[in-house]
């Protein structure tokens, strides 16, 4: 397993949580269930040692890394804590239920036929920008 293999893990964790938006609410976030992938956010900072990542009333994250400068560095006590604020955007028009993350190690540069649904293919001369990810992991939908 590679360093990038936990963080790959952690978001596809993430991407199959139902988010999905609503388009009448009047609340903030627009749905409870945005809240879901709020609290893992939470739990996993956390889990990483920012033990003040909390998310507030209105769906927000905000949690602080300290300066990990040493005592005896001379620029102890120079380099400052880094904000950190995350929150949910998500589209109302796409249902977020049963995401099933596509994992396309070494990609080949070729389009990109979503296996759920092989009707649904990215082409490379639509998205131009998958030109320069050859040799990548690319992670997308399957289609469905």
């Amino acid at each position: 397993m590679t360093q990038r293999e936990p963080l790959l893990d952690r978001f596809i964790r993430y991407a199959k949580i139902d988010t999905q938006s609503s388009e009448t609410s009047t609340t903030f976030p627009s749905t409870e269930k945005q809240k879901d992938l709020l609290r893992a956010l939470v739990d996993d900072l956390k889990a990483a040692g920012l033990a003040d990542a909390a998310m507030d009333e209105w769906g927000y994250v905000m949690a602080t890394l300290p300066s990990n400068v040493p005592a005896a560095h001379p620029a102890h006590g120079l380099v400052p804590a880094v904000g950190l604020i995350a929150h949910v955007d998500t589209y109302f028009g796409v249902t977020g239920t049963n995401v099933n993350p596509q994992v396309h190690r070494d990609y080949d540069g070729g389009d990109i036929v979503l296996p759920g649904d092989p009707s649904q293919v990215i082409h490379v001369t639509d998205e131009t920008a998958l030109a320069g990810c050859k040799g990548l992991t690319i992670v997308t939908t399957d289609g469905t």
